[in-house]
């Protein structure tokens, strides 16, 4: 009966076939493979994403206190209210997704193509300074809180996607390397639309180069001083800066639309293909608990919330410190350029490695390379050393993004073996994942903030106080070494290696094959 059926489903499939004895192997290879084209679309999609976010990353925290002139803790409040609230909406979201019914295009496209024209417009209005000033703490807090809503629609289906590409391993590998090259490249071109364009804005200062202290009341030179300041400050405010960051803004928006259309048109979503099509699908409720009791997620989680909060604090507080503690504001830009063109270099480099050697070593190698060099950049603030850190730093921002994004289909796919009746929750885990870690980093960030209006931030200001300098200081190179040990120690706890993962492959193409020819069978019958 087995033989009589393989011509019709290699016919009706379009299924590569390549076997063995079933007898001595028990397992049949059924794999779609993935075209270039396919693959560098689903790539294209999640490009804009990270565009707008480093963008945000890099430069929010600096705009909301020295363009749009709020306080510092109302900024705090901002990122971390804004935060915490694109936390809660991404297992809400998760939630409708399961819920949501397949389309001639898909059930998780929809929510990518229509959430894109509101996205656009959120996110140009988080960076317009309003006229008025006294409810602008409003005015961006709900705008955040707005764009962390709709990206949070559109990242979490998009996350998902990965596993309806392919039923292959190695394809979904191969796709998630492509997505995370370009969305390194997407962080690139954020960074060099939003810092070029607007570095402008922070160099119309004409901070000088001396101590500030040297003007004192009485003295004639420091009152100009103080006046030239106080204009420069006023100029850059109400005019240069508004229209730069608008302009960025824009220019980003239309990259969203491009990015999304390309996807939309060249990746094709494909119908889960592993559990059974007659069952009766779990409660959502039934397998959140699954989910959340499965101990390769919590441990995968656990650990990369840890170093994610250590990335996002070098990453948002990185500006500030060139800026104020380094005294390298004119070279921020180029040096935030230069961690990001090392870290899309080393993309495939990476993906090498851990084919090679495996996903929890390329992980641990990965890493652990930027400890040490973001604590030369602290206790060596110079032109020469902060070139060197960001070459090296790229290489851990590179396996930051890519390895999360690579061992989570191996902790779906270890779920579903010892699951095999929960069908369709695979938005559970993307979505939890970025609810735990984008929580993580929204407290952060908002400490961090926090942190630095309690050591006396001032806005607008050319030169803070020490003790802010040595909060900065604090935040770039103590507290993410810190944060990253603890996520390497939870990591060695993770119980998916190589081995295990190529014996949860060839069971789950046991069970694909065997579905498939007992549904022909159900057919012929």
């Amino acid at each position: 009966v087995f033989g009589s059926f393989l011509p019709k489903i290699d016919r009706a499939k379009g299924l590569l076939w390549p076997f063995h004895s079933w007898q001595s192997q028990h397992v049949i290879h059924c794999i779609k493979k993935l075209s270039l084209c396919s693959k560098l679309c689903f790539a294209i999609g999640g490009a804009p994403k990270e565009v707008a976010a480093s963008a945000t990353a890099f430069f929010l925290q600096i705009y909301l206190l020295d363009v749009a002139q709020i306080n510092a803790f109302q900024a705090s409040m901002v990122l971390f209210i804004g935060k915490a609230w694109g936390a809660v909406t991404d297992p809400i979201v998760g939630f409708f997704i399961t819920k949501s019914r397949w389309t001639k295009i898909g059930r998780l496209m929809p929510w990518m193509v229509g959430c894109t024209p509101f996205l656009v417009v959120s996110y140009f209005y988080l960076w317009f300074v309003p006229p008025f000033s006294g409810g602008r703490f409003i005015w961006y807090l709900g705008f955040y809180c707005l764009y962390q809503t709709l990206i949070t629609c559109f990242h979490v289906p998009y996350s998902a996607l990965t596993m309806f590409l392919s039923t292959d391993q190695k394809e979904r590998d191969s796709a998630t390397a492509y997505r995370m090259t370009m969305e390194v490249l997407g962080t690139l071109v954020g960074a060099a639309i939003q810092g070029q364009i607007v570095a402008s804005a922070h160099t119309l200062k004409h901070c000088p180069t001396h101590n500030m202290s040297a003007g004192y009341p009485g003295n004639s030179s420091g009152t100009e001083v103080v006046k030239s300041l106080v204009r420069s400050q006023d100029y850059l405010s109400h005019a240069v800066s508004k229209e730069v960051y608008m302009i960025a803004a824009g220019v980003i928006g239309g990259v969203f639309i491009i990015c999304t259309l390309v996807m939309f048109l060249g990746v094709k979503e494909r119908d889960d293909p592993y559990a059974p099509k007659t069952e009766k699908q779990i409660p959502f409720h039934q397998a959140f608990i699954l989910v959340m009791r499965h101990g390769p997620y919590l441990t995968l989680t656990a650990a990369f919330l840890f170093i994610t909060v250590a990335i996002q604090l070098v990453q948002s507080n990185f500006v500030l410190f060139c800026t104020y503690a380094a005294d390298l504001r004119d070279h921020f830009q180029n040096i935030v350029l230069t961690i990001l063109v090392s870290a899309v270099i080393s993309i495939p480099l990476w993906q090498w490695f851990l084919q090679r050697f495996g996903k929890k070593t390329a992980a641990f190698c990965g890493i652990t390379w930027i400890m040490p060099f973001t604590l030369m950049l602290v206790f060596i603030p110079n032109v020469v050393v902060a070139y060197v850190v960001a070459v090296s730093s790229g290489l851990s921002v590179a396996a930051s993004l890519l390895l999360p994004w690579s061992m989570l289909p191996d902790v779906v796919d270890d779920f579903r073996l010892a699951n095999p009746y929960c069908k369709g929750h695979e938005a559970i885990f993307y979505s939890f994942y970025v609810f735990f870690t984008k929580f993580a980093a929204g407290i952060s960030l908002g400490v961090s903030t926090l942190c630095l209006e309690f050591a006396g931030y001032d806005t607008g200001a050319c030169k803070q106080p020490a003790p802010v300098v040595y909060t900065l200081k604090l935040l770039i190179g103590a507290a993410p070494v810190a944060f990253i040990v603890t996520g390497l120690m939870i990591l060695l706890l993770y119980p998916i290696s190589e081995d295990v993962r190529l014996r949860n492959k060839l069971c789950l193409e046991e069970l694909r094959c065997v579905e498939i020819i007992n549904g022909h069978l159900r057919e012929q019958l």
